[in-house]
């Protein structure tokens, strides 16, 4: 079980952790909970509670016993039975399944659409009849008074089938092309439907005439959303009488009052995905809106966000079960997802140890999600050695950096670095140690780092000690301050008095220290001398002052001179001992190992090759042409045709002189061959 928390709101995930296959013995299982962390933590609420491949819709009976959902592959229905927190029955279809609706309190009357127009009926013991529709269904609602089905597709019109007769009954002709959603009202039985074109349509069963009709599509674009198409409905949903919340394939929800035409509020999920499903949670007036990839719950009054849910894989369908704060969703996965949130209500009666179990984990926190997972940034990894591992599941990427495994950071940072924790041990003795003489008697001492800068500033406090009156408030002093305490402390705030940027400044700090002083002393005798001397009136300076700060000024500014003349000196200097360094480096030759076939010519042939290559493709068939490698002439339907000839490498050319020599001798060896038999025969003419 994992617990994350988003908004103060605690969410446990019951599906999360591994499961363990069926044919393992009682043994092997106690073992692995003994050995395997998660297999221990983990809870099988449910026992088998997935699909082979995918599951596709999840729907809890009237009477919350039973659980039911369809999925893939073979195409499959499948029935939980709660009390006994196991599986019922599995039954297997001829098609997938589009949606289904359980007609009755329990599992036995079930109707589902499927994909090739079919509409199945399942009672009690299994298969019971099945029909088809004129045009693929995308979607369908029961209304109990009538006992009629009201099926929606890929065609303008809505087809209804009555189950109290067992025929077809005249359909409704609407005005779009395409319908992907409808919903029958629970109090007054208005039936609605969202079209392709973005517009929801309401009609009235008992007149079969429609009554409304909004503009979803319009009124769902605002300043800053942004569209590429023409929004279409892709979720609908009713909440009391005069309630419908309607999600768009842009990813806005959309929360009307059937008494007026314009939403109240528009919620966007910023993901650009469609809206899939639909949820009312009325204890806390909060609605679950999911698409693809989030489930977003917020407060349908101001839209603020009360919580999210962003599983592993994609979602299908998600399902509240009533009166309860558990969540259950058909994803893009095998294992289907049991959320529980202590906020939304209480454990269902067939689970009530959940309340239990999840007051222990508040009393006693454990680790949360993010406590297995240590947050990189990028520079990180390069440091740790492992950027090549970005884009692999090991990393997930969040914000400015990725999340992975605190067990391989670990490894990799002994790997990186195996003396860490001798240093880290080193440190905790120094501080542990420093700790305990700090409880002794203090004398007073300067800091181990700025003595300088600290020494100053306790002169400055005393100087301002003597001249402060009883009245004034003791001003707070650097070094006591948390603040600034570090400065003192760690050698990397160290004043590098040897810096250029310190010996240009340093005249002017000592002026103001001086100038200081002075002031600190014209104050004492003024202070002792109140009554035979007057005071000067503000924003006027004496002539003595006004002189010492102008020979105050000549100085410094002879003292940058003077530090200005010293940094240029010592610049010489360093750039005389660098020239002598070079001159003393005696330059080692450097040896390059040549392949077999080749042969050095020159470095002019490389020069020329990259000078070639840098020129364009006209100038390199002119000098091609000039070699005599080209040859461009015209046809006769007015193109240009090029001929080029090949280099050959040496080894090529030396193959080719051997095959030339090889039939030079074959040649000879002929001619030799035939002179001798001519020969031979004239010997033969004259005896």
């Amino acid at each position: 079980m994992q617990v994350s928390s988003l908004n103060e709101v605690k969410i446990y995930s019951l599906s999360a952790g591994r499961s363990l296959p069926e044919w393992l013995s009682d043994r092997k299982k106690r073992a692995l909970q003994k050995k395997d962390v998660d297999v221990r933590r983990r809870i099988e609420l449910i026992q088998d509670f997935e699909m082979p491949t995918v599951s596709t819709k999840i729907k809890v009976s009237r009477d919350g016993q039973y659980i039911m959902a369809v999925g893939t592959y073979k195409p499959r229905v499948r029935c939980y039975d709660t009390y006994q927190l196991s599986q019922k029955f599995e039954r297997c279809l001829d098609s997938e399944v589009v949606t289904f609706e359980i007609l009755s309190d329990d599992y036995s009357k079930i109707v589902f659409l499927e994909c090739g127009r079919f509409v199945e009926f399942h009672s009690q013991h299994g298969h019971y009849y099945k029909t088809r529709i004129p045009k693929f269904g995308r979607d369908f609602s029961y209304h109990y008074p009538s006992c009629d089905l009201y099926f929606v597709g890929a065609s303008s019109e809505v087809y209804r089938l009555n189950l109290e007769q067992g025929r077809f009954l005249n359909s409704l002709q609407t005005d779009a092309s395409e319908s992907n959603v409808c919903d029958i009202n629970p109090v007054h039985f208005l039936f609605a439907m969202g079209t392709a074109e973005g517009k929801v349509e309401c009609w009235d069963p008992r007149t079969r005439n429609r009554v409304g009709l909004l503009d979803c599509a319009l009124s769902s674009v605002t300043a800053d959303t942004e569209i590429d198409s023409l929004p279409s409905i892709s979720a609908l949903k009713f909440d009391g009488a005069l309630n419908m919340a309607v999600g768009t394939s842009t990813g806005q929800v959309l929360l009307y009052d059937l008494r007026s035409s314009n939403p109240l509020i528009v919620k966007d999920h910023h993901y650009g995905l469609p809206i899939k499903s639909i949820q009312f949670q009325r204890q806390l007036d909060l609605i679950i809106s999911a698409d693809s990839r989030i489930i977003k719950m917020w407060n349908k009054d101001t839209g603020k966000i009360f919580t999210s849910m962003e599983p592993e894989y994609d979602i299908n369908d998600v399902c509240l079960y009533p009166n309860s704060g558990m969540l259950m969703t058909a994803n893009e996965a095998p294992k289907m997802n049991i959320y529980y949130i202590p906020v939304l209500g209480p454990a269902p009666k067939w689970c009530s140890f959940l309340d239990n179990l999840t007051e222990e984990l508040e009393e006693n926190p454990e680790s949360t999600v993010y406590d297995d997972y240590k947050f990189v940034t990028r520079k990180d990894l390069e440091n740790l050695g492992l950027a090549h591992l970005i884009g692999s599941s090991l990393l997930r990427a969040y914000m400015h950096g990725f999340f992975m495994d605190i067990r391989l950071y670990h490894k990799a940072k002994m790997m990186a670095n195996p003396f860490a924790y001798e240093e880290y041990r080193r440190e905790k003795i120094r501080q542990k140690i420093e700790e305990t003489r700090a409880q002794r008697v203090q004398l007073k001492k300067l800091p181990k780092v700025n003595k300088e800068l600290a020494l100053k500033l306790i002169e400055e406090e005393e100087q301002q000690q003597v001249t402060r009156k009883r009245k004034q408030k003791n001003l707070p002093s650097l070094l006591k301050d948390d603040r600034f305490k570090v400065m003192f402390e760690n050698p990397d705030f160290q004043v590098d008095e040897q810096s250029e940027e310190f010996r240009l400044l340093n005249p002017l700090v000592s002026k103001i220290s001086e100038k200081r002083k002075r002031k600190l002393k014209i104050l004492e005798e003024l202070e002792a001398q109140e009554q035979e001397e007057e005071e000067e009136p503000e924003g006027k300076a004496s002539d003595a002052e006004s002189s010492e700060s102008s020979d105050d000024e000549k100085g410094w500014v002879e003292e940058v001179r003077k530090q200005r003349k010293l940094l240029r000196q010592e610049e010489k200097v360093k750039r005389q001992e660098r020239f002598k360094e070079d001159q003393q480096t005696l330059l080692k030759p450097q040896f390059f190992e040549i392949k077999e076939g080749e042969e050095f010519r020159s470095f002019k042939d490389s020069a020329k090759k990259q000078k070639l290559m840098k020129k364009t493709l006209g100038d390199r068939l002119k000098l091609e042409e000039k070699l005599g490698t080209l040859n461009v002439s015209d046809t006769t339907v007015g193109s240009k045709q090029a001929t080029f000839k090949l280099k050959k490498s040496e080894q090529q050319k030396k193959q080719q002189e051997a095959e030339k020599q090889h039939r030079q001798e074959r040649k000879a060896l002929r001619r030799s061959a035939s002179h001798l038999k001519s020969k031979r025969g004239r010997g033969r003419r004259f005896h």
